[in-house]
């Protein structure tokens, strides 16, 4: 159990009476009508919330500690008046001049805006944005979100997922940052850093191994705390660091026996005590699961209703099971939170959100964040000149796809393949009205653009055969509540595109998915783009780089297997038990069923260091991406001392471009690993011709084993191996770094 803070808050109280008993009784009255004390901007955080909270009552207290139900989420549930209409309310107290907290869900932008007549900005997935490696693109993100936050009346997002993929068919990858904790975390990190410049509450989730949708109610994780330390929990270290967050939202599943919301060691021992976290610990919506033990054990709020913290806490504590101090502290990290972010000082004032700075903002990381896989015979960029093109498929004439569950956006005028009015559905596909085929044609004037909806592969063909060139675009709808059983396109869309491939020996292909898919026609097409979920700008994007306005530069933050078979879990765990039910929902009409246990057995190794450690050939690696130019590398040179590797890039094609230099290390041989680590990287811009000079400071703990009994990371001794390169897998430049 930690130490809670009832020292200071007396402290503060004594020295607030003291102050006021010196005053003569004339100024005593004119102090009534100054601010109060914990309104004072000149003190900490920490000593503001002291004040304020040695003025609440118990059950002031108590008021801050849970949500007030499931409002406009559950249909018939009471929805209170101050309520903005978001995922989650707390109210505030108003006498202290401590205002409600307004949650939204807002992991790719913010959800239900159709409820209230709102608009929102679509963003690309966030498995997209950290296909940019550009952590200033993460902070404009996060940014976007924030400014759109206050303007609709919220003070809090509950996005900045960074679980990492250790199952790439995880319903909810599109939300995370990829498989690397260093990668994970800074772009998550920066996401949530610009979100709370703009004043606005984040947090980080879902705290933590909630890698898969299968059975999260009710999996068991089993996993070492070497691993967990040196990958998952990682990724939440570097992602707090960065961002300080309000809040860290707990996850539904289970942790060596322990839910994630009451277990003591990721919370109190790890999160609390070891990261230094100084916010609260909010559950997932009914992630809740016990009063005293979620008391005792860290978590601080309960999320959406009152079940466990509301009159079954206050009883706890006068009986004497939960101590004073105990809800003290979970109300102290509350209040600092508020004062720390600003939205006591300066709260959100409703306003129009800016959807035109909004769709820019979105293309721009777009551009950056759609990867180049291929490019056979120089066959992009495209020229504005051709002649004829055959557009096929995933409602291309209309618009690009988005990401399902609690990331739904609602969509400008309802969704464009199936206009109705009203929000989103839970569950349904949302196209987004950025259109492939006019931004194609406004690129190309003269071309005989062709569309075709590629639901009869054979009546796609025939169009793509009478085509100059044929663009497929193919998608992978992804959504909260549910895992993809393979890696397969859905639909027969992989028979679609050999189908047009066997017609029309020029065909690009455009992937619209939530995460990795197999590609049996890999080799049949000429082109291939990784295009995600890419948000309201993304038909301006993919049309900008198809015809070489803009230089792909988005390199994968995930491996891309060939099959099922060269995963560590060919199959998703749990998905063949009778766990009916058992996923749970964002309605809260989730059922348990039989429980299960889902080993990681590989430890750290997954994405890929399992490809490396196992010698598998991922169809395309982790760091990988091509360019319309190219680069090379020399001059390598190592700073055991600083952790530096230093070296040279050369822009030796004929465009502007952008690269991402990446840095890798190999431990020493008595650390008993077979596998890279990404310890760095560096984007960087060069006109044609161009050469630059890079230093990389590289992170220690990615050169670090985590010792138990030492409950430290510890930097092996011998010789390190640094590998620089393009990717996971092209690294031109080695050297030893020797500890």
């Amino acid at each position: 159990m930690q130490h809670w803070r009832t020292e200071s808050i007396a402290l503060l109280v004594a020295t607030a009476v003291m102050w006021s008993a010196a005053l003569p009784a004339r100024a005593v009255a004119q102090t009534k009508k100054t601010p109060a004390a914990w309104m004072d901007k000149r003190l900490s955080p920490d000593q503001r919330a002291d004040l304020a909270l040695a003025q609440m009552t118990q059950d002031e207290k108590l008021q801050l500690v849970h949500g007030t139900g499931w409002g406009v989420l559950r249909e018939g549930a009471p929805v209170p008046p101050d309520d903005n209409g978001g995922a989650g309310f707390v109210p505030g107290i108003k006498r202290l001049g401590i205002p409600d907290i307004q949650l939204a869900d807002s992991a790719v932008g913010i959800r239900m805006a159709a409820l209230h007549g709102r608009y929102a900005t679509l963003l690309p997935s966030t498995l997209g944005a950290a296909s940019s490696w550009d952590t200033n693109a993460a902070y404009q993100y996060g940014s976007v979100i924030g400014r759109e936050l206050r303007a609709q009346g919220y003070n809090m997002s509950i996005g900045g997922g960074v679980d990492l993929m250790r199952e790439p068919r995880n319903g909810r990858n599109f939300e995370y940052a990829g498989e690397d904790p260093l990668l994970a975390g800074r772009m998550t990190g920066n996401l949530m850093k610009g979100l709370q410049a703009q004043q606005v509450m984040g947090d980080i989730k879902h705290y933590a191994l909630n890698d898969q949708e299968t059975g999260r109610n009710i999996l068991n994780v089993v996993l070492d705390r070497k691993s967990m330390r040196e990958s998952d929990l990682l990724a939440f270290q570097i992602a707090l660091e960065i961002a300080q967050p309000a809040a860290v939202m707990c996850s539904y599943n289970k942790m060596d026996g322990d839910y994630a919301c009451e277990n003591d060691y990721t919370l109190n021992q790890v999160l609390k005590k070891d990261f230094g976290f100084k916010g609260w610990v909010l559950s997932d919506w009914e992630g809740t699961h016990s009063t005293v033990k979620a008391a005792l054990n860290g978590l601080d709020q309960e999320q959406p209703g009152s079940g466990f913290f509301g009159d079954a806490l206050k009883k706890a504590i006068a009986d004497g099971q939960v101590p004073q101090s105990r809800l003290d502290d979970m109300v102290h990290r509350i209040l600092r939170s508020m004062f720390a972010t600003g939205v006591i000082d300066n709260p959100p004032v409703h306003a129009v959100v800016d959807p035109f700075q909004g769709r820019d903002d979105a293309q721009h990381i777009a551009e950056e964040s759609i990867v180049l896989l291929k490019n056979a015979n120089g066959i992009l960029p495209l020229r504005p000149a051709i002649g004829s093109i055959a557009l096929i498929g995933s409602h291309a004439d209309l618009g690009v796809l988005s990401g399902g569950g609690s990331a739904q956006v609602d969509a400008p005028g309802g969704n464009v393949a199936d206009p109705k009015r009203g929000g989103s559905k839970w569950g349904k596909p949302v196209y987004f009205p950025s259109s492939p085929m006019k931004e194609i044609q406004r690129k190309a004037p003269k071309a005989k653009l062709t569309f075709n909806d590629g639901s009869n592969p054979a009546e796609a063909a025939a169009v793509a055969k009478s085509a100059e060139l044929a663009i497929v675009y193919v998608n992978q709808y992804m959504s909260e509540g549910t895992d993809s059983a393979t890696l397969s396109l859905p639909d027969g869309q992989d028979a679609l595109v050999s189908a047009v491939a066997a017609a029309n020996s020029n065909t690009i292909v455009i992937l619209e998915t939530g995460g990795p898919v197999s590609m049996p026609w890999h080799d049949k097409v000429k082109g291939i783009f990784e295009a995600w979920y890419p948000g309201i700008g993304g038909a301006q994007a993919m049309a900008d780089l198809l015809f070489g306005e803009a230089n792909p530069s988005g390199k994968l933050p995930v491996t891309f297997a060939a099959t099922e078979a060269d995963l560590p879990h060919p199959r998703v765990p749990g998905l063949d038990l009778d766990a009916k039910g058992s996923i749970g929902s964002a309605d809260g009409k989730g059922t348990v069923s039989t429980a299960f246990d889902v080993h990681y057995t590989e430890g750290v190794r997954f994405g890929y260091k399992w490809f490396d450690s196992e010698k598998k050939e991922p169809l395309y690696p982790f760091g990988f991406g091509l360019s319309y130019t190219s680069f090379a590398y020399s001059g390598l040179k190592l700073d055991s001392a600083q952790h530096t590797a230093s070296f040279s890039i050369r822009n030796t094609g004929q465009r502007a471009g952008d690269e991402i230099a990446e840095v890798y290390v190999e431990l020493p041989r008595d650390a008993g690993e077979n596998f890279k680590r990404l310890a760095g990287w560096e984007r960087v811009s060069l006109a044609p011709g161009e050469s630059r000079s890079v230093t990389v400071t590289l992170d220690p703990r990615t050169m670090s084993v985590f010792d138990t009994a030492k409950d430290s990371f510890v930097l092996p001794k011998g010789s390190y191996r640094v590998l620089v390169g393009s990717s996971s897998r092209e690294t031109p430049l080695a050297g030893a770094m020797v500890e």
